[in-house]
């Protein structure tokens, strides 16, 4: 048993990506706002389709660059007119300047970061503050996508907001003890099904693996994959910064998903779900059905967290215990691996069994 760390909600992750929002709320000459990392956010498409994102505020008196306009290739502030280039951030125009200034406008930026388009989110990268663009490019990550096995397949996407700090997000999405009593359904499972379970890790890059493994014989989705007559088998990866990725083999048939938890501010944070599948793929309505049963999964965990919140109001002493805590200790400490500076330092020095009752 051991106290549960705290890190204070404060303690991000930087130089990484993260998923602002759906990349369909960007289109024509809109701009909208969102919450990242504490940070103020305006996202946009410029006229050529690539996405950008700034900082939601003018170098020059703080006014959100959301209240001004944005024409397809340039943000104009509302207040006095400075016009900046979104994916840079370079200022490209000082109206109140005459031909007696000698400051050069080009020379002034806007805070702007790195945004890419995958799987219909708009990833931004959250850099370290005062780190310069060239360190900036050479330690940037590729951007994070959700493994498919084919070319013809169904997806669909759902979000919900949790009233936490990150960590404690996180750590409820590899939380394994909690399906019985949280995700208590016909559809699921109910608390009677309470077994003994026996899975296998390994270490991955800043992060770890639940090795290949028949999946749960008590949850009902995973038994419906029995018509095809196929073995069964489901992986899942955890990796830094917030990043939980499953994948269910059964033959040619697959299911993907990747959720992450994602800090907006400092006790708050949003979950996103992405999915992707060719299994049951000529059903009617298999994403609606898909959708539905999935958005009241996400809401059980949410309501919980909700709950959860109330509790650590008053500040309690928490614990996390052996084995079934053990994932949510390997997380705090390849964060804070990473927080050092050591990357590479990960707390599993080899393959691990751990057995819990769920």
């Amino acid at each position: 048993m051991a106290t549960l760390p705290q890190v204070p909600a404060t303690t991000l992750l930087y130089n990484d990506w993260y998923p602002a929002m759906r990349s369909e709320r960007l289109s024509g000459k809109k701009l909208e706002t969102t919450m990242l990392m504490g940070i103020p956010m305006v996202l946009g498409r410029k006229d050529d389709g690539t996405l950008f994102a700034m900082r939601d505020s003018c170098p020059h008196r703080g006014i959100p660059l959301s209240c001004g306009w944005f024409d397809g290739k340039e943000v104009t502030c509302k207040y006095h007119g400075w016009a900046f280039e979104p994916g840079s951030g370079q200022c490209t125009l000082i109206p109140s300047l005459t031909s007696h200034d000698t400051l050069d406008a080009r020379r002034i930026f806007a805070t702007a970061f790195p945004c890419e388009e995958r799987d219909g989110y708009a990833w931004v990268y959250v850099s370290e503050p005062g780190m310069g663009r060239a360190r900036l490019e050479a330690i940037r990550p590729a951007v994070p996508e959700l493994p498919k096995f084919g070319a013809k397949f169904r997806s669909a996407h759902l979000v919900a907001d949790l009233p936490c700090n990150v960590d404690h997000g996180i750590i409820g999405l590899m939380d394994p003890a909690h399906g019985p009593f949280v995700h208590q359904a016909w559809w699921w499972r109910k608390r009677a099904s309470i077994h003994e379970k026996e899975k296998h890790f390994e270490p991955i890059p800043e992060g770890f693996r639940m090795s290949a493994h028949a999946p749960s014989g008590n949850s009902a989705p995973y038994k419906l994959l029995g018509v095809y007559g196929e073995p069964i088998t489901t992986t899942i990866d955890f990796v830094l910064p917030n990043r939980r990725f499953e994948t269910i083999r059964c033959g040619p048939k697959w299911f993907s998903s990747l959720t992450t938890v994602t800090p907006t501010v400092a006790n708050a944070c949003r979950i996103d779900v992405y999915a992707a599948w060719n299994i049951f793929y000529a059903i009617p309505l298999v994403t609606t059905i898909a959708k539905f049963f999935g958005k009241r999964f996400v809401e059980q965990d949410r309501m919980t967290m909700v709950q959860q919140s109330e509790g650590l109001r008053y500040d309690p002493s928490l614990m996390l215990i052996d084995d079934a805590d053990r994932p949510a200790k390997w997380y705090f400490a390849l964060k804070q691996a990473r927080l050092d500076g050591e990357p590479a330092r990960h707390p599993m020095s080899g393959p691990v069994s751990l057995r819990w009752r769920s």
